[in-house]
């Protein structure tokens, strides 16, 4: 009896010990655990060019006095430092903040279907492997059955006991049982090979969601004081990676009077882990900014070095002293740590740091830096600010490809012609000069072309703003032919210097039915110094009067002519440019190469 009471008390006293004892694993909490959830939907994304905003309306139960809201689930691309909360009429806002626990399921229904399917097929494929193995081992035992057999009926032959009857339906058996086999081994092999092509398959799209196999549950804790008894509602804001868009552009071209049809379209990267179903969508170029107050402007402390030690760490390491496009570029990334620093991290001393010597490097790049030979440099600036409210209600999951949204359609009332320029390409294209009447601007994009519901090409479209007018290209018209010649060429020597003299002619046949306007651009040497001298000698016909042209191409020796091409003008009827011009440069020197240059 002693005995049994010592063991009972120690026994309890292993319990007691066990349930006092701190658990130092921390345990996940199954999904149906977690305390409910909020009613809640997103009502509204704004998104911009890196990341997007995001707006949820969540449910406020009846009742009075403090509550707490559990939002969830966040996705996990969500900015945690970002979230913030828009009370209503009658409920006032005291705190938002974000909070993670670990979930023994993934939380998404997706995900968890696709881990279904898999752990089903990887157990079925366990199945028909060891079907196989068993097949296999029967195989043997018919291959083992037919040696016996056949060993068998040899001694039966040779001792005259032979059966044929029992003979052809042993003989038979074996036959058919071995094809038996053999099919359902092959049967099973492509059963395996099926469930693993569907298993990596499965894979596959489980690693295109944006976040894979997500065992961490996300969620916003609101606590609000609620003034009425009545449901109420608060909008829960949040940022996510992730996410992007860019401009993209068709345009269609019709007749000479018909107008040009723009299709201004945004392409949508989405891969928040979170599907945006029928909500307001807005565009944006802007930066989300979270911060309320403007950065704080410090000193700008100048140094010096000794001019032999400035060189020497130039000579060791070239980047040591950047020159101008290096600077500029260096502010770019400064000022885009700082919108992290400030944004993603809550962090506004770091950012402020990184904003003043975004700012230091593109003062020094003004004042001192280097400048490369024929740079044009310059700070990188942000584009317009511009948002597009999408009127429809749209929805816009959470995938790897792009989706394709309608900003607006638009159209133009152009004025055609025609342009080639001889000495880069033979080809003639057709443009037109269209003028943005319409309420949007135009962001820079890539745009497709079409005439009519032909596909003519690609361009890159440039900013346009309201009312500006712009250059549009439809492609080459093969019914304009140019063809460019050198007629003749001298090379003399008067004085003390060296002349060469040349000769060319552009000539354009039109193929058409109807009159165009054609523009043809040449050029000639242009010369930095005084050592070449370049003169246009003549030319038929003269050049064009456009103001612009005439203010900014031509003194660069750029050649533009502005023609009216008749209809049908070809062989002997074909319009005709002509122009010589003469380079001068001193007998003991030779021209050097050509090269282009802005």
């Amino acid at each position: 009896m002693l005995h049994r009471i010592i063991a009972a008390a120690f026994l309890l006293a292993i319990s007691r010990s066990a349930l006092a004892a701190p658990d130092t694993q921390p345990a996940t909490r199954p999904a149906a655990d977690l305390p409910a959830a909020s009613p809640s939907r997103v009502v509204a994304v704004t998104v911009y060019q890196d990341d997007a905003l995001v707006t949820r309306q969540v449910q406020v139960k009846e009742g009075m006095g403090l509550m707490e809201l559990v939002v969830r689930p966040l996705p996990p691309q969500t900015i945690d430092s970002s979230l913030y909360t828009e009370a209503s009429d009658g409920i006032r806002v005291l705190t938002t903040r974000f909070r993670t626990q670990a979930v023994q399921q993934d939380t998404r229904a997706e995900v968890r279907g696709k881990e279904d399917q898999i752990h089903q097929l990887t157990a079925r494929n366990t199945e028909l492997s060891k079907q196989l193995e068993v097949a296999g081992q029967n195989v043997a035992m018919m291959a083992k059955l037919e040696n016996f057999t056949s060993a068998t009926l040899a001694t039966l032959s040779e001792k005259g006991l032979l059966n044929a009857e029992n003979t052809i339906k042993l003989a038979t058996y074996v036959m058919e049982t071995r094809g038996t086999l053999g099919k359902s081994q092959v049967q099973l092999q492509q059963e395996i090979e099926g469930n693993t092509q569907s298993i990596q398959f499965l894979e596959r799209q489980m690693k295109e969601l944006s976040a894979g196999a997500d065992r961490t549950e996300r969620e916003a804790v609101i606590v609000v004081d609620k003034a009425n008894a009545a449901v109420g509602t608060v909008r829960l804001n949040y940022l996510v990676s992730s996410c992007t868009w860019h401009p993209q552009y068709k345009l269609r071209a019709g007749a000479e009077k018909e107008p040009v049809t723009v299709e201004y379209l945004a392409a949508i990267e989405q891969q928040s882990g979170e599907d945006w179903t029928g909500v307001d969508l807005v565009l944006s170029t802007a930066q989300p900014m979270l911060n309320a107050a403007p950065p704080v402007l410090l000193s700008l402390d100048v140094d010096v070095t000794a001019l032999a030690t400035r060189n020497f760490a130039s000579q060791q390491n070239p980047q040591a002293v950047l020159n101008k496009l290096q600077n500029y570029e260096q502010a770019k990334q400064l000022r885009a740590q700082a919108q992290r620093e400030m944004r993603d991290n809550n962090n506004d001393f770091a950012g402020n740091i990184s904003l003043n010597s975004a700012a230091a490097s593109e003062q020094y790049a003004d004042l001192l830096a280097k400048e490369e030979p024929g740079e044009q440099a310059g700070p990188v600036r942000e584009g317009p600010s511009v948002a597009y409210h999408l009127v429809d209600k749209l929805t816009v999951p959470s995938r790897a490809d792009q989706q394709f949204v309608e900003i607006a359609r638009i159209e133009f009332e152009p004025t055609y012609y025609y342009k080639t320029v001889p000495v880069l390409s033979q080809h003639v294209y057709r443009l037109a000069d269209l003028t943005n009447k319409s309420k949007y601007v135009l962001l820079p994009g890539e745009a497709t072309m079409y005439v009519g519901t032909d596909f003519v090409g690609r361009m890159t479209l440039p900013l346009v703003a309201i009312g500006e007018q712009f250059v549009a290209g439809f492609g080459v018209d093969p019914q304009i032919q140019v063809d460019r010649q050198l007629v003749a060429k001298n090379h003399a020597v008067q004085g003390g210097n060296q002349v060469q003299t040349f000769d060319y002619r552009i000539r354009v046949s039109s193929f058409k039915s109807s009159d165009v306007t054609l523009q043809v651009w040449d050029r000639l040497p242009h010369a930095e110094t005084e050592a070449v001298a370049v003169e246009l000698v003549k030319t038929t016909p003269e050049f064009s009067a456009d103001g612009n042209y005439v203010r900014a191409e031509r003194p660069k020796n750029l050649l533009r002519w502005d023609m009216p091409i008749k209809a049908n003008t070809t062989n002997a009827n074909a319009a005709t440019i002509e122009y010589e011009f003469k380079l001068q440069y001193a007998k003991d020197v030779a021209i050097g190469n050509f090269k282009s240059t802005k």
